[in-house]
């Protein structure tokens, strides 16, 4: 009766997430005058970052494993 057995997982909207929808929000209604690129940072910034680390490990792992 009481043994219900429920599966939760933590995918819901982070730090990042919630700072870019507030900075489109204030951009939106003209409260900041930042370029769009920088509205949109929260967005695309930990994505180029963990594109960069992805890719300095890589290199450094062939780097390091050269005959």
């Amino acid at each position: 009766m009481g043994n219900e057995n429920t599966n939760r997982t933590g995918a819901g909207i982070g730090v990042t997430g919630l700072l870019g929808v507030a900075f489109v929000i204030l951009k939106l209604c003209h409260v900041i005058d930042w370029p769009w690129l920088w509205v949109l940072a929260p967005f695309w910034v930990p994505l180029a970052l963990a594109v960069a680390i992805v890719g300095i490990l890589i290199v450094a792992e062939s780097w390091v494993r050269k005959p």
